[in-house]
């Protein structure tokens, strides 16, 4: 999904000038004719998510810097460019004041919109993982710091939202690198219990014989090597929060005093004499089915019961492709901060493939392939050619079954083109469908429809959102007819993971 642009002018002509040349540069433009439209519509209860503004400075009624005064009360941070016909210095000096990122007099060129947009995106993405970062070392994360777009996370927040204004136990369930552990701290952070500790404890990384003793503590010469006192995880997050990561990887034996724990609310220490009551709110994890391990005797189900009272199941990546191209922005701004690198953005046919991938690591091998990328990089563009491991895993454009090259005509485009977050190199504009077999048969007509679709998404420049509208098919519809010819490519051998 490309990133949305809210434009606000009162004035139609603009308004389709500004539209167009958003479009152009493959972002999802939003209109609105008034400031009292826009202020409506980045307020409302169930906002759309936009993640810049082209703020028109001088509209009848709510003007400019009427609407950034609203922003800055609802403490919205969405960087704003603003625009009019009097470039004085003064209204640069008021709306630079009033919060805006950056200002343009009208009629402002297409090159000079895209590096404006763009520079704003770039920053807001790295403002926005510096404050995930602070967020998480201050156990103050929010749902507001989980990236995603998709439909299918919706409901998930949701019902995650509802989780954060009580203390039910919750066990979150998904594949490995989903972010299981930034729900949870993000369900803390939300919660009345935010102030107090949050503790993530790796079941699966305790060794068995120190299992009760970093759980429920151990006292002075409990056992051999126990040369003073220890509180224990449930001791040291008492009020606030215990993340039991790999839950599924528990022993036994170690089960048996969780369920005790869980049902009185005590814990008693190896070698101590009496229990210790806590007041620990519980979020377990797992990226194995739970039940299964139930059905084999290597989990307890009565503590099965315990912990699954509201289960939370985060869908992998390749199931919220949507995600991707914000991802991909957020680690591009953050990594190459950290790097020190001039890197400003990847290529739309990088982003339209990597965005076809199964991703098996999910969210952390997207974000550890965005890094060597980033480091073995060098130009300032990250290109397909800079992300090897990954060519040969989806199909490649113009190269699906039995499908003939395809014919376009010579780009009349600019040396370059900004695309959604990133500048990306211009494609063709043209294109002719042959539709007869070398033999002089009528081609398939699905072997005709998949090359449509490859070439469209050249034409939009990987703009997942912008190839569906044209096509006037769902994104998800677009993503499945991919993955079919992905996996009916015999040159392929079939659909293949990206490992």
């Amino acid at each position: 999904m490309a990133a949305t642009i809210l434009i606000a002018d009162d004035d139609a002509v603009q308004r389709r000038l500004v539209e167009n040349m958003v479009q152009k540069c493959g972002y999802e433009p939003l209109v609105v004719d008034s400031g009292d439209a826009a202020v409506a519509l980045l307020t409302a209860p169930d906002a759309q998510a936009i993640d810049a503004v082209v703020l028109d400075l001088v509209m009848p009624g709510l003007d400019g810097l009427g609407v950034l005064a609203k922003m800055r009360e609802a403490g919205l941070s969405i960087p704003v460019i603003v625009q009019t016909a009097h470039g004085g210095i003064d209204n640069v000096v008021s709306a630079m004041r009033a919060g805006a990122q950056d200002f343009v007099v009208k009629p402002v060129g297409l090159e000079r919109l895209q590096v404006s947009l763009r520079n704003a995106l770039n920053a807001s993405a790295l403002k926005g993982e510096l404050q995930r970062i602070r967020h998480s070392r201050e156990g103050r994360l929010t749902f507001a710091d989980i990236i995603t777009r998709s439909e299918t996370m919706a409901a998930v927040l949701r019902t995650a939202q509802k989780a954060a204004t009580s203390s039910i136990p919750v066990l979150i369930e998904g594949e490995s690198g989903v972010g299981k552990e930034l729900f949870a701290r993000a369900i803390h952070g939300s919660g009345d219990r935010k102030s107090k500790p949050f503790v993530a404890v790796n079941c699966g990384a305790i060794p068995d014989n120190l299992v009760e003793s970093i759980l429920f503590g151990h006292e002075k010469g409990a056992f051999t090597g126990a040369t003073e006192r220890h509180m224990g995880k449930f001791v040291e997050a008492s009020g606030g929060t215990l993340f039991l990561d790999e839950i599924g990887e528990l022993p036994l034996a170690a089960q048996v005093k969780l369920l005790r724990a869980l049902q009185e609310g005590t814990v008693e220490a190896v070698g101590g004499r009496k229990p210790v009551k806590v007041d620990v709110r519980i979020i377990s994890a797992t990226n194995r089915k739970l039940l299964n391990l139930v059905k084999s005797g290597a989990f307890r189900e009565d503590l099965f019961y315990r912990l699954h009272v509201l289960p939370l199941t985060i869908p992998p990546l390749r199931m919220r492709r949507e995600d991707i191209p914000h991802l991909l922005r957020h680690f591009l701004a953050r990594i190459a901060a950290e790097e020190n690198r001039t890197i400003t953005g990847i290529s739309g046919e990088a982003v339209a493939h990597l965005a076809q991938l199964d991703w098996p690591g999910n969210i952390r091998q997207l974000e550890n392939t965005v890094y060597r990328a980033i480091v073995m990089s060098e130009s300032d563009q990250l290109s397909l050619s800079d992300f090897p491991q990954t060519v040969g895993q989806a199909v490649p454009d113009g190269q699906l079954p039995h499908s003939e090259p395809l014919v376009v005509a010579p780009s009349t485009a600019p040396a370059m083109v900004s695309g959604s977050e990133i500048p990306i190199a211009p494609l063709a504009n043209a294109g002719s469908l042959v539709m007869l077999t070398p033999t002089g048969e009528v081609r398939p007509l699905e072997d005709m429809e998949n090359e449509i679709i490859r070439f469209a998404i050249s034409h939009y420049r990987g703009q997942m959102s912008e190839v569906a509208r044209r096509l006037k098919i769902g994104r998800s519809t677009l993503y499945r007819k991919l993955d079919e010819a992905a996996a009916n490519d015999p040159a392929e051998g079939g659909a293949q993971d990206a490992n």
